[in-house]
């Protein structure tokens, strides 16, 4: 594998000589904003594209102007963080080229394709870095569809952007750390969750003790939150199987099911549900700029291929910032965007950015123990609950396609791979693009087939990767 790095050193006066690269960053939240920082003390000025109308990403996600809340009542323990990666954004606006509220739908060679409202434009770069983040890993059950079913994700939007809860009594159900937090952010805003639902069974959890503890301060958060739900009288349960969302007479969510850790089944009267198993990585933009992808059996997702400073594989000029390669948690993605533009400098002829890239590495090397105890031991992704979906539910709801359909694609029609079974019945073929339904495609069809997870590929990636309208495709087209 050749870098940029290998070809430049030693030439740097030259380099320097030369017009600036077009740095462009596809992200602002906690690894755009650190790498934006990074690559502006160094001279230059990127261009920062970013969906949100503000910057901070999901984690760290602002109000609109008109709605006032605290940094505390919306950010709890993480207030402090929060307010300093926003201050530090301020602090560069002039630095850089920020275009918000702007999606990035289309990638090529040296060449994105965004979409905002003054229409689709092409950006260009010589160095990409991408700090796309992650997204909610959903598992359909019997009545997820329906109104008033929400991503963990989706409610903290409510809250954060929009200021108002997805429902007066909601329940909380899924794994992992999100679980528990988006429910104590519900408490803290005055709406106290009916019950947080944890698929992961408790002697999970205990074994994964010693290394949790690796985590110090963020630990004694998760049982800090835990502790206040259970103080405020919500209903905590581990080991559980979801079974239905259920729908009342006018249409909308009156209670939720689930077979708790002995198999005996349970219910509870809630208006709204909020879902989450986990996240995984948005890397629809790096599959479209062509970087090699390898399986990652911890995080039980393919990930863009990168080297050990968050360089892509086999294609000089990207590079990987914070979750969008691999979830890693909002501290880690700090400094992983500060790796990905130190990376990025040390290419361009910076030899002192090597320096900082080692130290930078031992630093997050430290945290692995923490999160490999968080996310594998503690809160696994329940796959086994994934490959046994009922026949009937619903796998893809952009078009339709249940459980049963696919694993009969894959029996009767020999669809031992996932775009095979895509051609045949359009799993993944919808305005999500198999962003949420394509990796549990992945473990029902290799469930069907007795084969692993891997052999059965993945969905590869299409434009668009985000819903746009016919019209904006169409200006494209044109240019």
């Amino acid at each position: 594998m050749h870098h940029a790095s290998r070809k430049w050193h030693g030439n740097t006066d030259w380099c320097r000589r030369m017009k600036p690269p077009s740095i462009v960053i596809v992200g602002a939240g906690p690894a755009g904003i650190r790498a934006a920082e990074t690559i502006i003390q160094a001279g230059y000025r990127p261009t920062v594209v970013d969906e949100g109308d503000q910057c901070g990403g999901q984690i760290y996600r602002q109000p609109p102007s008109g709605i006032r809340r605290s940094p505390k009542a919306l950010y709890g323990f993480e207030a402090q963080k929060a307010s300093n990666l926003h201050e530090s954004f301020a602090s560069i606006l002039d630095a850089i080229d920020y275009r918000p509220a702007s999606t990035v739908w289309d990638a090529s060679e040296n060449k994105l394709c965004v979409l905002s409202e003054s229409g689709t434009k092409d950006v260009h770069w010589d160095r990409l870095i991408l700090a796309t983040g992650a997204m909610d890993r959903v598992i359909p059950f019997k009545g997820w569809t329906q109104p008033g079913v929400f991503t963990l994700g989706g409610s903290q939007v409510a809250l954060k952007g929009q200021a108002c809860a997805i429902g007066e009594c909601p329940v909380f159900v899924g794994t992992g750390p999100l679980l528990y937090l988006v429910a104590y952010q519900y408490l803290l805003a005055g709406v106290r969750p009916k019950a947080v639902l944890d698929t992961s069974p408790p002697k999970a959890q205990r074994r994964a003790i010693v290394g949790l503890m690796r985590g110090g301060r963020t630990f004694l958060k998760g049982l800090l939150y835990i502790a206040q739900l259970k103080r405020a009288g919500v209903r905590i349960a581990s080991g559980i199987r979801p079974l239905a969302a259920n729908i009342g007479e006018d249409g909308s969510v009156s209670n939720f099911s689930w077979l708790d850790h002995s198999g005996e089944m349970r219910s509870a009267i809630c208006d709204s549900i909020a879902v989450g198993f986990g996240l995984r990585s948005e890397t629809q933009l790096a599959d479209l700029c062509g970087v090699p992808f390898a399986y990652d059996k911890g995080q039980r997702q393919w990930l863009p291929a990168q080297d050990s400073a968050g360089r892509a594989e086999d294609i000089e000029g990207i590079y990987f910032a914070g979750d969008g390669a691999g979830v890693k948690g909002a501290d880690a993605a700090e400094l992983l965007g500060r790796r990905a533009a130190h990376a990025l400098l040390l290419d361009l002829g910076h030899a002192e950015s090597g320096r900082l890239l080692a130290n930078i590495n031992r630093r997050i090397q430290r945290m692995s123990t923490f999160r490999h105890a968080l996310d594998r031991v503690a809160f696994p992704f329940p796959h086994r609950l994934a490959a046994a979906i009922d026949d009937a539910t619903i796998l893809c709801r952009c078009e339709g396609v249940a459980a049963g359909e696919l694993r009969r694609i894959g029996k009767e029609l020999g669809a031992t791979e996932v775009n095979r079974a895509k051609a045949f019945c359009r799993v993944g073929m919808g305005r999500c693009q198999g962003r949420v339904c394509g990796e549990i495609a992945a473990e029902v069809l290799a469930e069907c087939l007795d084969v692993s997870i891997e052999k059965v590929g993945r969905i590869r990636g299409q434009a668009p990767v985000k819903p746009i309208s016919m019209r904006a495709f169409a200006e494209a087209s044109k240019s």
